[in-house]
């Protein structure tokens, strides 16, 4: 697969986040290194992959160093979106060795995870072959979602919801406060129609989906009936989720959610459903294995 290319994160997205990483490794200083390194000591510092990776998250590495030292010169190798093969340089940075040295964990922290997101996006990506779109989910780690979302994206994967304000996803506790899926989808119709109520403005967009859980067949008769644009069919057998696609046609998309692994995706993506969501995307991804090697100037 060829690289992938996305818009990048706003520097919004991260800078704070990249400030309250920092103070949270150096507390006092890097007493080891200020005891160890001299200051006028300059050095050169490489990130390196130890194994196959998608690359993402570089941006974000390069602010950790700028806001530990302006001067730092951070010079990328390889993209966010491409393939590094193991042992080739992603980025190189040049600069005060004490700098280079406090920044490298949070540099690292930041790049593992995000390339980690990335890689196994692309595998189940790969894995779909065009048959199936791969969505991510909410659940993804606190104050990093637009980090672990854009990794997501670099991995050829689409977001779902970023926020609860992005669509409408009648899940099974929301049927069950409001008396069944009928009753939820009525509620939504209310809210929709009356003026100035619940954000009118993203209710009445005409590009809202309107999604619902599904649980069973006669749910998703249910929603159905109720009028749902997208059926989200959940910890499905592979012949009901066949069905639920059959009695779906026409009406609404399906989107497959529960129990989803690299194994199962083909049988999942040969089903005709839309879409399929994964969770372990950003809540089980491995860090990607990346080292960082300085040597001095």
């Amino acid at each position: 697969m060829r690289a992938v290319s996305v818009a990048p994160l706003g520097l919004e997205h991260y800078q704070d986040l990249v400030r309250r990483a920092l103070d949270e490794d150096l507390g006092r200083g890097d007493l080891t290194t200020e005891a160890t390194v001299l200051a006028d000591q300059r050095a050169t510092g490489s990130f390196i992959g130890k194994s196959a990776c998608v690359v993402a998250g570089l941006e974000v590495a390069r602010e950790v160093f700028r806001q530990l030292d302006a001067s730092v010169e951070f010079d990328v190798r390889i993209d966010d979106g491409a393939w590094c093969a193991p042992g080739r340089t992603i980025a190189e940075v040049r600069g005060p060795a004490r700098a280079l040295l406090s920044a490298e964990r949070t540099a690292l922290n930041f790049l593992q995870r995000l390339c980690g997101i990335a890689s196994l996006s692309r595998r189940f990506v790969e894995a779909a072959a065009g048959r199936i779109t791969i969505l991510d989910t909410r659940k993804t780690t606190p104050t990093l979602r637009a980090l672990e979302k854009y990794a997501v994206r670099v991995g050829g994967a689409r977001n779902h919801r970023m926020r609860l304000d992005d669509g409408i996803l009648i899940k099974d506790n929301h049927a069950r406060l409001a008396g069944g899926i009928a009753g939820a989808m009525a509620r939504f119709r209310d809210a929709a129609a009356e003026a100035g109520r619940l954000h009118p403005e993203a209710l009445k967009a005409p590009d809202l989906v309107v999604e619902v859980e599904a649980q069973s067949l006669d749910e998703v008769d249910e929603a159905l009936a109720a009028g749902a644009r997208r059926v989200l069919v959940d910890n499905m057998s592979p012949a009901d989720v066949l069905e639920a696609v059959r009695r779906s046609r026409g009406r609404a998309e399906v989107e497959i959610s529960g129990g989803v692994t690299l194994q199962r995706l083909p049988e999942l993506a040969a089903t005709g459903a839309e879409y399929v969501s994964v969770g372990a995307l950003t809540h089980s991804a491995p860090a990607a294995d990346i080292s960082f090697e300085i040597e001095p100037n």
